[in-house]
């Protein structure tokens, strides 16, 4: 699909790509990526150009918010380098077995593995992943992510019963969610 890259003075350069899902032209300023413009088709690129240059201000707001995160990712990602999977091995599966047992919950087997997209998955037959990152994460986190998984040996989806369930566990579940976020970036998400 191609793009153009154009540079915006006090911006820089910012790429601007035609895209079949935006309604209206789009800006958004992510991590690594950087600065995207996605401009829908019947919209020329002269015109994106000069919505983007007519939001040079929030641009920069959002570029300093992009570097920040860039520093932060590079500050955490040495915490979750030189994991020993030995170790942490030994620690999730401990963790898991406690929260399951407290909160009555039967899984089949546990995998850990250096995921790359998510910190865990259940499978249909009750098999659990966890990511072996998630020791480094605050506990309150990783036990969070270890009881969402357990809650899917019950409920294999994300629907309202789902957070019920998990939200009676957790408490605010939506708190922990944000709070998880800003390690997000650690996954590449």
């Amino acid at each position: 699909m191609g793009g153009h890259l154009f540079r915006i003075e006090g911006v820089g350069e910012v790429l601007f790509e035609r895209s079949r899902k935006a309604k209206r032209v789009n800006i958004s300023v992510r991590p690594f990526k950087g600065i995207r413009v996605a401009v829908p088709y019947g919209v020329s690129y002269a015109k994106a150009r000069m919505f983007a240059v007519s939001k040079k201000h929030w641009i920069q707001k959002h570029l300093e918010k992009m570097r920040k995160a860039e520093r932060d990712h590079r500050d955490l990602s040495r915490n979750f380098n030189n994991i020993d999977r030995r170790e942490a091995r030994k620690i999730l599966v401990q963790r898991l077995e406690e929260l399951a047992r407290k909160h009555g919950f039967k899984y089949n087997r546990v995998f850990i593995r250096n995921q790359k997209t998510r910190w865990g998955s259940c499978s249909s037959k009750n098999n659990i992943s966890l990511n072996v990152k998630l020791v480094r994460l605050p506990e309150k986190l990783m036990d969070y992510i270890i009881l969402h998984e357990l809650v899917h040996t019950r409920v294999k989806n994300h629907g309202k019963k789902y957070y019920a369930a998990l939200e009676r566990i957790v408490g605010d579940r939506k708190s922990l969610d944000r709070e998880l976020k800003q390690y997000d970036i650690i996954l590449g998400l």
